[in-house]
């Protein structure tokens, strides 16, 4: 199969899409029931965009024709499970460049909600009541982000102009950046006891499932928030729960492990945490940064270039 007779699978109809090359064959689907072609004649699997795992790795193990499997999000754990399904050599690429700006917003929003005590206010102006107080500034706090890849640098950049005492950092790999050090995991210890706000933007996989757990959270300081703009199962949300109910931390979730929480769930009436529905890419920024992503990388796969994002190739 050459890229000029091949099928591309969209979660957008092509004519909604500036710049796609005319030379490849586009096809809707949006996890809808009734595939749009035959599995097996597709060469580039746009997955649909937070359709969950089962939709997004359905198709697989009829595509054996498949060369890019491409996300529209940055995590890729909805599609990993099913690579396994895949012939060897298929690239599976992310969508890092589309969801920085959003995240890194609700980032921010998550930490200034938090500690302005905004839930707070939202309850009092539902029974009329005047809750005013003296609450916590992100101002001379100290601030540690677990996850620095393109997210984490993004949010970052939105924290400049707050006068924040200090940002630390912690990546996979050590190295120095324009703006100080980045640590390793293993660095967390002597990091966690100094941090006033926890960000965590890391991917979820082996050496991130669970890290936030008993032993990470207990070495918080009092009073410390985490937020959680990764996915669910960086927590351990038992251990998180019992801190919550402790009063010792306080925390801004945008996911969560159960995710979508169940009504009932205890994490849902926690105190001093607030709850968002995993909406940290879903904003009106998301689709025009993701039809540039499609275009540029379908414009190079059209032509024979490497596609760029690429986070594993499947063996």
């Amino acid at each position: 199969m050459t890229a000029t007779t091949a099928d591309v699978w969209l979660p957008f109809p092509a004519e909604e899409i500036d710049g796609l090359p005319e030379d490849l064959n586009y096809l809707f689907w949006d996890g809808g029931t009734e595939y749009p072609g035959n599995p097996a004649d597709c060469a580039y699997y746009v997955v649909p965009y937070m359709k969950g795992p089962e939709i997004a790795q359905r198709p697989l193990a009829a595509m054996s024709g498949v060369q890019v499997v491409q996300t529209l999000s940055a995590g890729i754990d909805h599609v990993e499970p099913g690579l396994g399904l895949l012939p060897a050599g298929v690239r599976l690429c992310n969508a890092k460049g589309v969801h920085e700006a959003s995240t890194a917003e609700l980032t921010l929003a998550l930490i200034l909600a938090s500690l302005r005590g905004f839930p707070g206010f939202v309850h009092g102006q539902d029974k009329e009541e005047w809750r005013s107080g003296f609450y916590p500034a992100l101002a001379d706090k100290s601030v540690l982000i677990v996850g620095y890849g393109s997210i984490g640098s993004a949010i970052e950049d939105r924290l400049a102009p707050f006068e924040c005492a200090r940002v630390a950092r912690v990546a996979r790999s050590a190295r120095t950046t324009a703006r100080g050090p980045v640590h390793t995991l293993d660095d967390l210890p002597a990091l966690l006891p100094e941090a006033d706000v926890v960000i965590l933007s890391t991917p979820l996989n082996p050496s991130t499932q669970g890290l936030v757990g008993a032993d990470f959270l207990a070495a918080m300081p009092d009073g410390a928030l985490l937020v959680n703009v990764a996915r669910g199962g960086v927590v351990d949300t038992k251990a998180l729960l019992s801190e919550l109910e402790s009063g010792r931390l306080r925390a801004a979730l945008d996911v969560t492990d159960p995710e979508p929480l169940p009504q009932g769930h205890p994490l849902w009436h926690a105190p001093n945490v607030l709850i968002t529905p995993h909406v940290g890419g879903s904003t009106s920024a998301f689709e025009p940064r993701a039809k540039r992503l499609l275009a540029a990388q379908l414009t190079r796969f059209a032509a024979g270039e490497p596609v760029r994002n690429v986070v594993t190739t499947t063996g």
